[in-house]
């Protein structure tokens, strides 16, 4: 996927598509459904923006390669260079947009992964891996502390959570990351999943809600 089909709040998006940079277990309640110790800092990991797909449309998922999860997840694109641990007010004026997201993962393969002490590229960074809504503008968010997401799957409601109760907040975060590699334009910080996740199935028809401020309806084939 490139950004030329993507919008911020209808602009289009100039920026080349970067890489993904994940934060695992960012919410603790998340971390303890899959028996996950809550880390002491933030767990990242980085998905290639090759992997990223657009919501529209609906997207495929793997059938061969065992149970394929659902997270939701806070999506920030990176809209100004970062690094060597910007400001807080640094990071605000880099924020270019949010978005509502799913990092899908290779449940099966992740776990076989883990057993070895094996890297989770194989389950985490497969074609299609990442599906990404349109961008509403950072100007439109009021309280970075106050963000819902919300993922509903064939009518019921499967995550409802709140960047308030992320382990990392967003601008921490953001610095945290910048701190130890250089963010680009085009970059996306996907902020980690509550509690709530589960199989997604080929047919699941689905609604991924920054709340009160976007509304994506898609489906998974």
């Amino acid at each position: 996927m490139s950004y030329q089909h993507q919008y911020v709040d209808g602009t289009p998006i100039h920026y080349p598509l970067g890489k993904v940079v994940c934060v695992g277990r960012n919410y603790a309640e998340h971390a303890r459904e899959l028996n996950n110790e809550v880390p002491s800092e933030p767990l990242l990991f980085i998905k290639p923006g090759s992997c990223t797909v657009p919501s529209e449309g609906g997207f495929a998922i793997p059938q061969d390669r065992g149970s394929v999860h659902y997270e939701a997840e806070i999506a920030v694109l990176i809209g100004k260079p970062l690094s060597h641990k910007p400001s807080a007010e640094e990071v605000l004026d880099a924020i270019s947009g949010f978005a509502p997201s799913l990092d899908l993962t290779l449940r099966d393969v992740q776990a076989s992964l883990k057993e070895k002490g094996y890297p989770w590229e194989l389950a985490k960074s497969f074609d299609g891996a990442y599906v990404l809504a349109p961008f509403v503008s950072g100007d439109n968010i009021d309280d970075l502390a106050d963000i819902g997401i919300r993922l509903s799957i064939n009518g019921e409601v499967r995550q409802d959570g709140n960047s308030r109760d992320m382990l990392n907040p967003i601008l921490p975060l953001i610095q945290h990351i910048a701190g130890h590699f250089s963010l680009q334009p085009g970059d996306v910080i996907s902020t980690g999943t509550p509690a709530g996740v589960g199989p997604l199935l080929a047919g699941d028809k689905i609604v991924l809600e920054l709340v009160g401020h976007s509304h994506v309806e898609t489906q998974a084939r």
